[in-house]
């Protein structure tokens, strides 16, 4: 939060420009007094001095993320979550087969009308990169989750292996792996460990 936001955001409110907790220096504290009467096009910007995990230890942000979760937003939805989140799912769907078969389907039903004499291995080329493009997806996204991991504390990492061992334990369905993944995705998402966040705006 730069100076302009924060004299924006005092003057709405009607405080001081030296109020203090200040929302810049001191964001939580300053959450945890005025969250209820901050509007949405402000609450926003404590996304650039708070993360979600930091914003947890406010009770009124756990709530809402618990209301929104209720509510089976699109945003946490199986279909959804498996493509945001991969490293959770321990299922053996793999988003970038699923892609490449349509992509060959396509070409086979409708480029150049399905003739065999033009498309030839065109198909399955073009079905080869959707999935070499997923693969790579994915490689960031495992990335990103073991820098992640390593900048978190030793004890936090405890905590998050133990959630995951957890939901990957005694799952004898199909159903069952995908009820869990969900439980583990909603609870990540209520306590601010999401490495991928959905909007600020929706959990506030």
């Amino acid at each position: 939060m730069d100076s302009n936001q924060q004299r924006a955001l005092l003057s709405y409110l009607g405080l001081p420009e030296d109020y203090a907790p200040s929302p810049s220096a001191e964001p939580i504290q300053f959450l945890q007094r005025h969250l209820c009467i901050i509007p949405p096009h402000l609450i926003t910007q404590f996304s650039s001095n708070t993360t979600p995990k930091q914003r947890t230890v406010i009770p009124a942000i756990r709530n809402r993320r618990s209301q929104y979760v209720s509510l089976n937003p699109a945003e946490l939805s199986l279909t959804a979550a498996k493509r945001t989140w991969p490293t959770l799912w321990e299922g053996r769907e793999f988003r970038g087969e699923e892609e490449a078969a349509e992509e060959e389907e396509w070409v086979k039903k409708e480029f150049l009308q399905g003739k065999e004499q033009h498309v030839g291995k065109l198909g399955t080329l073009l079905g080869g990169y959707v999935e070499e493009r997923e693969l790579q997806r994915m490689r960031e996204i495992r990335r990103k989750e073991a820098e992640y991991r390593e900048s978190l504390p030793e004890e936090d990492e405890d905590t998050e292996e133990d959630e995951m061992d957890a939901a990957t334990n005694d799952k004898d369905s199909p159903e069952e792996m995908q009820s869990s993944f969900l439980r583990l995705v909603k609870e990540r998402f209520i306590y601010g460990l999401l490495e991928v966040c959905v909007p600020i705006a929706l959990e506030f």
